[in-house]
């Protein structure tokens, strides 16, 4: 008698670690995939991508009427850039220096708060949505379907999706970026009744444009990570209408993960233990 059957429990736990490498090797694999076959999706599905960038900033369906993923993302964003400026005006007002609530929107803003709510936002949104499509398409054995028919699944399913979020992402984030600075600013001006050359004069000295640019580079990488996240749950998801719920919600819970990772992994490494400031002006 075999000892996986005199012993099925301690063959599983034996079985788990390699179980576990199995899958981060398909990760791997499918992700590379995908990658590769963006220059192939860009030159052969040029409709479907112009179709997906419309799809990702605007929405479809429901999501339509809501105005999409700008709508969703620069709410989120202007809500958190409002908070930040309801906090940071009371906390720093009790040690008498409220004046530098302009500072905190300059740098919490750029560094943190846009690019991890940006992230967010994406996931819940489209990644979500893509997610289900697939997960959809997978069941109906649409995607089996298109391999009959000549066409490449995973370059006209995934690779165009990435490449539509990847060129969709630099505007979505700029609307979001804006409206964070425009929320803490018409909080603590308008509001709180801040001078606004006040607020200007520090927002404008702590500012860094540098700083801006690695903005937009972390929210490039969250991007490319939610879309790779989502897809590859929604490409291999089984088990009928159910398998896609649990797709769905195994994606959102990785890529809210990945957002969270990608932001410390990008801040040590380009700000280090210094973080590359000097309070001064």
């Amino acid at each position: 008698m075999a000892p996986t059957t005199i012993y099925p429990r301690l063959a599983k736990e034996i079985r788990r670690p390699v179980d576990q490498l199995s899958r981060i090797g398909d990760h791997v694999l499918f992700y590379a995939r995908a990658i590769a076959g963006v220059p192939h999706a860009v030159v052969h599905y040029r409709r479907e991508v112009i179709r997906l960038i419309a799809e990702i900033s605007m929405g479809a369906g429901t999501l339509a009427m809501l105005g999409g993923t700008v709508v969703i993302v620069g709410f989120l964003t202007m809500a958190a850039g409002g908070t930040l400026a309801v906090q940071g005006y009371s906390s720093l007002g009790n040690i008498g220096i409220e004046a530098l609530t302009g500072f905190l929107s300059a740098f919490i803003n750029v560094r943190i708060s846009a690019p991890v709510v940006a992230g967010i936002g994406l996931a819940a949104t489209f990644g979500a949505g893509v997610t289900a499509q697939l997960g959809a398409m997978r069941i109906n054995e649409e995607i089996d379907a298109l391999e009959t028919m000549g066409i490449r699944p995973v370059e006209y399913m995934v690779s165009t999706r990435i490449a539509a979020g990847m060129i969709a992402i630099t505007p979505l984030y700029s609307i979001a970026v804006v409206l964070s600075f425009v929320a803490s600013q018409f909080i603590t001006v308008v509001l709180f009744g801040q001078s606004a050359g006040l607020y200007d004069h520090y927002f404008s000295t702590f500012l860094n444009p540098v700083d801006l640019l690695w903005s937009f580079l972390q929210a490039l990488m969250m991007a490319l990570a939610v879309l790779l996240v989502h897809t590859y749950f929604g490409y291999f998801a089984s088990g009928g209408p159910a398998g896609v719920g649990v797709a769905v919600g195994n994606a959102v819970r990785t890529s809210l993960v990945v957002v969270i990772s990608v932001t410390l992994l990008i801040s040590l490494s380009i700000y280090g233990a210094n973080g590359n400031f000097n309070l001064s002006g």
